[in-house]
């Protein structure tokens, strides 16, 4: 059963050492996170897994311990997705994954056993839903640490410049997460979400899933879009 969820950001750009001289500008948001990853670990998970959007080779589960970077950022910054467990991964966590990692890391994250799960852009809504009601089934008490953007199109200086539909589609995000609004999660346009370039589409709608029945209230901790791409904070507790 679910038994909270944070849903943050997942730009590399949280990260200080890769932000360098912007790094102040993600002050609030980092901020946000932290408390929204407070409310995880208030609610004694026995398992906590991290979602987050990911290309082909960043698909699928990742066991603890699995090893993440932002060298292709630039800066040789290492992080783990927690202690090392049993299982060795082979594979390196997808960038959303690494900046999960380092949130867990930063917030000395030791509540509970960690994995993670890299879901494709292509994933349908209905699939994402199941894949959420398998992750909720997992232990008795599980949280979700849900990583993904909203759209990237709020400024014409935006990754995929200015789009008139951006900014209500990121309202609407911003109001279904942060009021723990399943169907209203479940129902986003996955083809718009694609065109606005949204890369949390997928990961909300896995959360959607697996919060079915799980009656949670919803709290909106963060909103803006500081380089034209939405960034939203949000916890289901």
């Amino acid at each position: 059963m679910l038994v909270a969820a944070a849903v943050c950001p997942c730009p590399p750009l949280l990260v200080p050492e890769v932000a360098a001289g912007a790094a102040p500008e993600m002050d609030a948001a980092r901020s946000a996170c932290t408390d929204a990853l407070g409310v995880l670990a208030a609610a004694r998970p026995d398992l906590l897994v991290v979602v987050g959007p990911a290309e082909q080779s960043g698909r699928g589960s990742f066991p603890q311990g699995a090893p993440g970077s932002f060298r292709g950022f630039g800066v040789d910054v290492e992080v783990r997705l927690g202690p090392a467990g049993d299982t060795r991964s082979e594979r390196e966590l997808p960038s959303s994954l690494a900046v999960g990692a380092w949130l867990l890391e930063r917030t000395g994250w030791a509540d509970a056993p960690i994995e993670g799960l890299g879901v494709g852009e292509p994933l349908t809504p209905e699939r994402c839903a199941d894949a959420g009601r398998e992750i909720g089934a997992r232990a008795g008490r599980v949280a979700l640490l849900v990583m993904g953007d909203a759209s990237a199109c709020r400024t014409v200086k935006a990754p995929g410049y200015l789009d008139e539909r951006a900014a209500p589609f990121d309202a609407e995000v911003a109001r279904a997460l942060g009021a723990a609004d399943v169907a209203a999660v479940q129902a986003l346009d996955a083809e718009l979400a694609y065109e606005l370039k949204a890369s949390g589409r997928a990961p909300w709608q896995v959360l959607a899933g697996a919060a079915e029945g799980a009656n949670l209230s919803g709290a909106l901790l963060y909103e803006d879009a500081p380089y034209g791409v939405g960034y939203v904070v949000a916890t289901w507790s």
